[in-house]
């Protein structure tokens, strides 16, 4: 029984460490990529609560809970949230877009864009990227409530200066290459 409260113990300071550095982690990747506080804060208090629901999960395990009834709660969980966000997909679409637009996305605000849609013009200067949508403002003032799972299925050009002035000059440069 001492090994089981001491692993659990482990677990626990192990779970308060790693959090802290990938709190500090996520922190300095903020402040590379220039991303608002209330942004970065999401995405840390998402990535804190995975990280406690496994380390709940590995507790309840070293505590001598069986994986059968551990693997029962965990899948009617589940069963419960899927249930539940079946009706809107898009939702937790837009979350985990959010959550990878956080670490990969190559744009930051205050960047022109041109998002490719064949509906509508799409093109401005981002003003926020939030958890479900990311705010461009048009040439003519007009706010924009992009989707995040949208604006990482479609093409998207980093607009030079010159196609700033001119949003439908051809001049668009992929933000990894250099300008010719």
């Amino acid at each position: 029984m001492t090994n089981q409260i001491l692993l659990a113990c482990f677990y626990l300071i192990a779970f308060v460490f790693i959090r802290r550095h990938l709190k500090q982690a996520i922190a300095l990747l903020a402040q590379r990529k220039q991303v608002n506080a209330a942004r970065t804060t999401l995405v840390t208090r998402f990535i804190n609560g995975l990280l406690f629901f496994i380390t709940l999960v590995l507790v309840a395990l070293s505590l001598g809970l069986g994986y059968q009834d551990i693997s029962l709660f965990v899948s009617s969980a589940f069963a419960v949230l899927g249930v539940a966000l079946v009706a809107q997909w898009s939702i937790l679409s837009n979350i985990t877009s959010g959550i990878l637009i956080f670490f990969v996305f190559p744009y930051r605000i205050g960047d022109r864009i041109k998002v490719v849609d064949k509906d509508e013009d799409i093109s401005g200067e981002i003003v926020d990227i939030a958890l479900f949508h990311v705010l461009i403002r048009r040439e003519d003032g007009t706010l924009i409530n992009y989707p995040n799972n949208q604006i990482l299925q479609k093409a998207v050009f980093k607009l030079s200066q010159e196609s700033a002035n001119n949003p439908k000059s051809p001049t668009q440069v992929p933000p990894s290459l250099p300008k010719p």
